[in-house]
């Protein structure tokens, strides 16, 4: 086989150029697989796609996501600050005020979420027939 000029045939310069994607998947320790665990799951999507371009707080969060308990509010807001995503603000009034913003590494992640939302949007209608045919043919075969 004819080759261009300056490419090489040894696998080590394949990985070097071509790294395997997975790579991060098979690692349980790796931290590209921590933060996809951390971003990916639903309520911090819901979280980031509430805060893009406003200030909420707790209860106004708590209150626009059905479902949400206190506790796992709590939790998702702080491994979102902890991970630089949001903002966390301590007003000094009585009562407490606290205020949550995203970050500016945040608002980059928003982009990525509004294209998750809107595939999502786009597909609703394909998935939902691919649910109902699988669920068909499972009762089928049980």
């Amino acid at each position: 086989m004819d080759m261009e000029e300056g490419t090489s045939d040894s696998p080590g310069h394949r990985c070097d150029t071509d790294p395997d994607p997975w790579q991060w998947d098979r690692r349980e320790d790796c931290e590209v697989r921590q933060i996809l665990d951390r971003i990916a799951d639903k309520w911090s999507l819901l979280v980031i796609a509430l805060l893009q371009g406003r200030t909420l707080r707790f209860t106004e969060l708590k209150r626009q996501i059905d479902g949400i308990s206190q506790r796992m509010l709590t939790s998702t807001l702080r491994q979102l600050e902890r991970d630089g995503l949001i903002e966390r603000t301590v007003h000094p009034v009585v009562p407490p005020r606290v205020d949550y913003a995203l970050t500016p590494l945040g608002s980059t992640l928003h982009s990525t979420v509004q294209a998750l939302v809107t595939w999502t949007e786009l597909n609703q209608n394909e998935i939902a027939a691919a649910r109902a045919r699988y669920d068909s043919a499972a009762t089928s075969r049980a």
